[in-house]
């Protein structure tokens, strides 16, 4: 291969991707189908950023309090993200590359008219080879400058039925606001605590337990589904503190249609007899009011309620934002 398109493989040589552009203006077709193999595997490059920095996104989330989730850190871990996603892409580990090359170079038994991709007249997900190659399509249109790839268009409805969301805290922060003081204002706990402790049990939104068909379950406080409950349920694999060491148990729990109708739960579930009377005699009083859910059993960590209070912080600062 070309010295310089393999520069181009460097995700901090300008000139490496140049001489891509270069090339594929040669006249002789080994030059331009080099070329075109390595422009698409460039593109391929773009959406394993892509999702990395998803990834590294939910990652972020989990370590917010974390002493080495610096800026530093993640300036130099996105370098080696970027430089990843190209030596996979190189390797071929995605295969979105081959499609691309294949889409844009034509010319032979395998190439798919346009024309008959975007025919709506059987389901994408009938046929994944077609689902693939049409998302190959509208990923390399236009400019990458100026237009985002809008995935909905060319997914199957199953897919589009996930839980909600909650791209950031400040993502999830604002969706909770509303239902949050609905809560304060009947059970007198400031809004503020109800979001931070939807926040840990859920991840910041990342990780609400999901239904079997891939549908949400809203279920923000991870209420369980005991003999009181007669709505869907789901069993989930749950890891609790018994005796001081954690034990794996598969229990089931509460699912709701919204995340609203998940707070109005939340907010039945405290105020029905008697089992946390004794939080709520004091609910704007934080540490009170969390140490005595702590001490009634609404969580076997030990550190329930500490770690509330330091998600709390959080929530703080980005209402604040």
């Amino acid at each position: 291969m070309d010295t310089k398109l393999a520069d181009a493989r460097n995700f901090l040589d300008i000139n490496g991707l140049n001489s891509i552009r270069q090339q594929s203006k040669e006249t002789d077709e080994v030059s331009k189908k080099a070329a075109l193999k390595e422009a698409a595997q460039q593109f391929e490059a773009i959406f394993m950023q892509m999702l990395l920095k998803s990834m590294r996104q939910a990652e972020d989330v989990l370590a917010a309090d974390s002493p080495f989730n610096s800026q530093t850190t993640k300036f130099y871990r996105d370098m080696h993200d970027q430089q990843l996603a190209v030596n996979m892409s190189a390797n071929g580990t995605l295969g979105l590359a081959e499609l691309i090359e294949r889409q844009l170079g034509g010319g032979d038994d395998t190439f798919t008219p346009s024309s008959v991709l975007r025919t709506d007249t059987a389901p994408i997900a009938a046929n994944p080879s077609s689902y693939n190659e049409k998302f190959a399509e509208q990923f390399i249109q236009g400019s990458s400058r100026d237009r985002q790839i809008n995935t909905s268009e060319v997914q199957p409805e199953s897919l589009l039925k996930r839980t909600p969301e909650f791209n950031t805290p400040k993502d999830f922060v604002t969706a909770l606001s509303e239902p949050a003081k609905m809560a304060e204002s009947q059970l007198g706990v400031p809004f503020q605590v109800v979001i931070a402790q939807a926040a840990l049990e859920t991840g910041w939104g990342q990780k609400v337990i999901q239904k079997n068909d891939g549908n949400s379950s809203n279920n923000l406080f991870n209420i369980k589904a005991d003999h009181r409950w007669t709505g869907e349920k789901i069993h989930k694999n749950t890891l609790e503190y018994e005796n001081g060491a954690m034990v794996k148990k598969n229990e089931p729990f509460r699912a709701y249609e919204s995340i609203k109708d998940s707070v109005k739960d939340y907010v039945s579930f405290l105020s029905n007899g008697t089992r946390y009377q004794e939080a709520l005699s004091q609910p704007s009083n934080v540490e009170h009011f969390l140490q005595e859910i702590q001490k009634a059993g609404y969580a076997t960590d030990p550190n329930y309620a500490e770690k509330i209070q330091g998600t709390l912080k959080t929530v703080t600062r980005l209402l604040s934002d």
